[in-house]
């Protein structure tokens, strides 16, 4: 009987770590309308309106390595706790900013957010692996990873219907004060329920700390002994964790930048021309078509090599954007929603393909690859450049060249030698 509590007691904590998978997942998919919604309130050009995305993955580069050191020193528990707080801080920050219309107050609120994302993806993965029999580790962590990208799938069409009723951005149209209002309250209503959630998150895992603890996997002390400078320098040591840094760098800003910009770029008249609401609603098939791609893909990598698969995968997305960089029209549109079902394996097929030839030790491989992800801030305001200069579907091309360069990592990995390990590091899926 005490054995049978015990293990019910385990899984209840397992599905609340789950729910934060969904929970991450769904606010950083927020981010995509979010773009749309602040270029029509604030009258922002497409640079400025993509420095969102930019507030938003900037805490990568800024915590990932700073999250690792603290989950060492302090365990999950509290590490996971902290990072709920920033989180509920960022929820606050946001409301702020909807009720006195600041964007400079929306960057911040999306930064402090999404640190505490980034610690917390560092905290909950190895939770999300180790809450229950080992042999069934990966299982965990790839169910847990399902729910991120359910919650990715949903984000979007909910904040389009919060965030872009009556917003439109086209040369010419203005938005009214009432659509600005509404928008505004939007923003407000989404970021109040997201943090109620989350406080009561935190609350049943504050509840559950002891038994959550003792199922925890022991702190890696190693990592916090080295600290973050040394485990840079441990990681650009080696040539392929540093090529797998820019893999990453790559892949993260190609995917939000055709995120973020696809509501505005099916909303354009020389796409689709749809309401900008029913464009951000669209938005949730990118996102859908990678969830659907990360099932269609495991079944794949059992029969297909990981570098061979990558290859196909980065290529096939590399064409869709020449053929919308090319061809444009209606056309154009369904080609760049289906960029997502090949988006869906590059993330973590990037990761273990690093890892495998890394002369670098697993956590600091890791870590880097982690710290990488700050891509997402670098690439999307490059984007909006080039759509600022030209149109958006021009800007397509540069995702095209990220994913040029991704075919070329894979295709260099095939003949890359391989360095045997214990586990892989899990990497979260993106």
């Amino acid at each position: 009987m005490q054995d049978q509590r015990q293990s019910s007691g385990v899984t209840g904590a397992y599905v609340i770590i789950t729910c934060l998978f969904f929970a991450w997942g769904f606010i950083t998919s927020l981010v995509d309308p979010l773009v749309a919604a602040v270029k029509g309130i604030f009258h922002l050009s497409d640079v400025e309106a993509q420095l969102s995305a930019s507030a938003f993955f900037i805490a990568y580069g800024v915590m990932s390595l700073p999250g690792a050191v603290i989950l060492a020193r302090a365990r999950s528990v509290p590490t996971v706790l902290l990072s709920l707080a920033m989180m509920v801080a960022g929820c606050l920050i946001m409301l702020l900013a909807a009720n006195i219309a600041v964007y400079a107050v929306v960057l911040l609120g999306l930064f402090v957010m999404a640190s505490g994302i980034t610690i917390l993806q560092v905290a909950a993965n190895p939770l999300a692996a180790a809450l229950g029999p080992p042999g069934r580790s990966h299982f965990r962590l790839t169910f847990s990873q399902a729910f991120n990208s359910l919650g990715t799938f949903i984000g979007p069409y909910l904040g389009a219907h919060l965030f872009l009723k009556g917003i439109e951005v086209k040369q010419g149209t203005t938005v009214s004060e009432a659509a600005k209002a509404g928008s505004l309250a939007g923003v407000d209503r989404a970021f109040f329920w997201i943090a109620g959630l989350i406080i009561l998150i935190a609350i049943l895992i504050y509840a559950g700390r002891k038994m959550i603890s003792a199922a925890a996997p022991p702190p890696p002390h190693e990592t916090a002994d080295i600290g973050i400078g040394a485990t840079i320098r441990e990681a650009i040591s080696s040539p392929w964790a540093l090529f797998g840094g820019l893999a990453i760098f790559l892949y993260v800003g190609a995917e939000v930048a055709i995120g973020t910009q696809m509501a505005l770029f099916l909303n354009s008249t020389s796409v689709w021309n749809v309401p900008l609401e029913t464009a951000g609603k669209f938005v949730s098939l990118y996102w859908g078509g990678a969830m659907v791609g990360r099932l269609v893909g495991s079944a794949l990598l059992t029969r297909v090599s990981a570098p061979r698969l990558l290859a196909a995968f980065t290529a096939i997305a590399c064409a869709l954007c020449l053929f919308v960089f090319a061809v444009g029209g209606v056309s154009a549109g369904y080609a760049a929603l289906s960029i997502g079902l090949f988006n869906s394996i590059m993330f973590p097929v990037i990761f273990t393909i690093t890892l495998e030839r890394s002369t670098a030790s697993e956590e600091a491989t890791s870590g880097f690859l982690c710290f990488s992800i700050v891509g997402g801030a670098a690439i999307p305001p490059l984007a909006g450049l080039v759509s600022q200069q030209t149109n958006y579907v021009t800007s397509f091309i540069v995702p095209a060249a990220c994913y040029a360069v991704l075919c070329v990592f894979a295709m260099a990995s095939r003949r890359a030698r391989t360095h045997l390990r214990d586990e892989p590091a899990a990497a979260t899926i993106h």
